[in-house]
């Protein structure tokens, strides 16, 4: 972030009489400004210096090898409680020790990293630092102290083992987690308002029914007294708001009386269906409200970023200052080593529209986005068959042949044939009919392959981008293997292996899949949900972290209270989960055992559990009884954080990020790329990508763009088209940025640096609206 770099009292590199000569100067410009816009393509906030040694720190910093390296340390780090006491796998505590310590090294160092390239003022005034540094400071003491007790053999907590997840969401890298706890914080305040009214009404409620029912002597299926204790209603009225334990709740009452149902259906309309919808309302307004406003603050850096690279890189051509087309390609190359010089051309063609020999400041300033635009370059192919049988390949029969294939009918014949193959599969296998169909439909599926394989160019069909001719091709393998496996399996009469058989079904099963490829609107779900899958991921990184906390809790709280024992035994102790207190318990008796605290892995299966919520009050219940009632407020907390929290949040994304993705138009950039594309004659459209007539061309000649008229440039192309590729967006962020690009025309430089990170989520509507901007 260059703006903070000046605030933080950091200055520019220049260059003084004794100092390098002006090409090392000029290189070490380029090396900066690239650094710049290198931030801004993947939307880094990282402020830096801006010296020659820090910038080589900034691009090691920022290296692939350093972020597999860091990554790799924090999955070691948070996956050592699968060897901790209570270990799924145990280990001496001197090898988990000793491998954390490696961690927090790792960790340290990236730090002391960060520190080399950031500006000491800036780097101490970053809660993550020093959110970093506390944690693995208390991690130490821990480790000492908990080593110290276990040498004495007194058993203590390892607390600090909840703190683990902070390396996860403060290193620069994540970002993205970091930047969905940050709304989620933004958006509690106005949470908390509804939360508060929404446990005000089950508090009213708990009361009626306290009145209601508590003096009449009912009793609950197990025998036990209904709603006489206060804590208790509130409990079970809290569980009803999840419908998990309805009508169960409800049945002493209504086998009493039946007006009672009255107040249960009264309830259930105002807090499980008028507050829940309230909630998710709430939630996805504010929640919308803060990611525009984060994103905008992004938008805006980026802005900020790329007018940075321009003022060290400007030069002044007449009354203008521009970037020259040989500064330009440098630094394109910088950014961006991979790129082909095809690709290159086409973006300098745009940058340049007039081809005056140099980028002006609105067009350079585009640069982050056409790179984060996935063009893919292509070279169509003769068929090999063409090259060595002509006459016959280009016979009339052949010719047929080709057209029948390419033919929107011959798709459609397939689609009835899967579904019938659908209907065959779906009946009993053991009819010698159904079983000599499926080799009929694997010989269709095979000819189908062999056809296309012989009209369109193999290479071409089997692309490094034609995702859906590789996974039709690999189902129908996989149908193959399924068949021949189960014939085999079948004629073998001693040999039988359940596994087998049921990979084989799978595997035949799955050739139903290819529905998905054949229909167009199915490809175009399956490739958007494609497109926003680093969101979704996100949010999994958000639920992992969540999850392990809750998990490190669990497993201190409720760890070997409750045993898993073979369901064939038949003793006491494993019909009472190997505690006594679940005697006669509903816990017990639905065998719920395997359902316990006693490693990671098994508190990671009850939390996914209880976010379903079915079974909330029977998994709550049986920990309070092997612990203390106030049990109860683990499972309740868990439930806020994460069902009535997390996932409404988690849905307000996914709507956000997918209507984005499937609805929104081309951006602008998008659109002038596709333009250039077509003003050059070497555009391809989606539609004649029919089937993989095209594929990526690796081995494409660096010819360029030099012809001047239509002849000569489709002679330098030599068969090179482009097209943009259905994955558009490198970036979660660059796919957001699309709500705002329309709001920030193209020669606006933005408010200041201050102003932008000092947004709040008022400055995203216009003060004096009038009817224009209010549309």
């Amino acid at each position: 972030m260059p703006g903070a770099g000046r605030a933080a009292g950091v200055r520019r590199l220049r260059r003084q009489p004794s100092e390098e000569p002006p090409a090392q100067e000029e290189d070490q410009n380029l090396l900066l400004a690239a650094a710049y816009v290198s931030d801004a393509q993947y939307n880094r906030n990282v402020p830096f210096e801006t010296s020659p040694r820090a910038i080589r720190l900034y691009y090691f910093y920022n290296h692939w090898t350093m972020q597999v390296a860091i990554y790799f340390f924090i999955c070691v780090d948070l996956s050592l409680a699968l060897f901790e006491e209570p270990a799924l796998f145990p280990l001496p505590f001197l090898a988990t020790s000793l491998a954390e310590v490696l961690c927090l090294t790792a960790f340290f160092g990236r730090l002391v990293h960060f520190a080399k390239v950031t500006p000491q003022m800036v780097f101490w005034k970053d809660m993550k630092n020093i959110c970093i540094m506390v944690t693995i400071v208390l991690t130490l003491i821990d480790l000492i102290i908990y080593g110290s007790l276990e040498a004495v053999n007194v058993h203590s907590v390892r607390w600090s083992r909840a703190l683990r997840p902070v390396f996860l969401i403060n290193f620069p890298e994540s970002r993205q987690i970091r930047r969905t706890f940050r709304s989620i914080r933004n958006t509690l305040p106005d949470i908390l308002y509804v939360f508060l009214l929404f446990m005000f009404s089950v508090l009213i409620f708990s009361l009626m029914a306290l009145k209601l029912f508590g003096d009449r002597g009912l009793k609950t299926v197990e025998g036990l007294p209904y709603f006489t204790n206060i804590l208790d209603i509130v409990f079970e009225l809290y569980v009803l708001v999840t419908t998990a334990n309805s009508p169960d709740v409800m049945m002493p009452a209504y086998n009493f009386n039946w007006w009672y149902c009255l107040y249960f259906i009264t309830y259930t309309i105002i807090n499980t269906y008028i507050f829940m919808s309230v909630f998710l309302a709430v939630v996805y307004n504010n929640y919308r409200k803060h990611l525009k406003n984060e994103i905008r603050k992004l938008a805006y850096l980026k802005r900020h970023k790329m007018i940075e690279a321009f003022n060290i890189l400007k030069v002044k051509v007449g009354t203008e200052f521009v970037v020259t087309e040989a500064q330009w390609r440098r630094l394109a190359k910088v950014v961006a080593p991979h790129i082909s010089s095809p690709h290159l051309e086409l973006l300098l063609r745009i940058s340049d529209e007039g081809q005056k020999g140099h980028v002006d400041k609105v067009s350079f300033l585009r640069l982050a986005d056409l790179l984060n635009i996935q063009v893919v370059t292509i070279n169509i192919r003769r068929h090999p068959l063409e090259d060595w049988m002509p006459r016959v390949y280009r016979s009339s029969a052949s010719l047929l042949v080709q057209r029948m294939v390419r033919h929107r009918i011959f798709v459609w014949v397939y689609d009835v044939i899967i579904l019938i193959n659908a209907i065959f599969i779906a009946l009993d296998e053991r009819n010698p009919f159904i079983s000599y169909a499926e080799w009929l439909f694997l010989s269709l599926y095979i000819i189908e392959i062999l056809l296309k394989l012989y009209t369109y160019e193999p290479r071409a069909y089997f692309g490094r981008r034609q995702f859906w001719n590789w996974f039709d091709t690999l189902i129908i393998i996989a149908a193959l293997v399924a068949t021949v496996a189960n014939t085999t399996i079948q004629s073998a009469r001693k040999y039988n292996s359940q596994q087998i058989l049921d990979i084989v079904l799978i595997l035949r099963i799955l050739r139903l899949l290819r529905i998905i490829v054949s229909i167009q609107r199915f490809r175009v779900i399956v490739t958007t949900l494609i497109n926003i899958g680093p969101t979704i991921l996100t949010f999994g990184g958000l639920v992992l972290v969540v999850y392990y906390v809750f998990a490190i809790i669990g497993m201190e709280a409720f760890h070997g209270k409750v045993r898993f024992s073979d369901p064939n035994f038949t003793s006491p102790d494993a019909l009472v989960c190997g505690n006594p207190a679940l005697k006669d318990s509903a816990f017990a008796r639905d065998r719920y055992c395997k359902n316990n605290f006693n490693d990671l892995a098994s508190s990671f299966i009850v939390l996914m559990e209880l976010t379903v919520v079915n079974h909330l009050p029977l998994l709550a219940g049986g920990f309070a009884l092997v612990t203390h009632q106030a049990a109860k407020l683990y499972f309740i907390g868990f439930h806020i954080v994460v069902v009535i929290l997390i996932v409404n949040i988690f849905i307000a994304f996914i709507l956000e990020a997918f209507f984005v993705a499937y609805s929104l138009e081309k951006s602008e950039v998008e659109t002038a790329i596709e333009k250039k594309i077509q003003e050059l004659g070497v555009g391809i459209q989606e539609e004649e990508m029919q089937d993989g007539m095209l594929v990526d061309n690796v081995d494409a000649k660096d010819s360029g763009f030099s012809g001047d008229d239509g002849d000569n440039k489709r002679k330098d192309l030599k068969s090179l088209y482009f097209r943009i590729a259905s994955k558009k967006y490198r970036t979660v962020d660059a796919l957001l940025q699309q709500m705002f690009e329309s709001e920030i025309a193209p020669e606006e430089e933005g408010p200041s640096l201050d102003e932008i990170l000092n947004f709040s989520p008022g400055d995203l509507y216009p003060k004096n609206p009038n009817f224009e901007n209010s549309a």
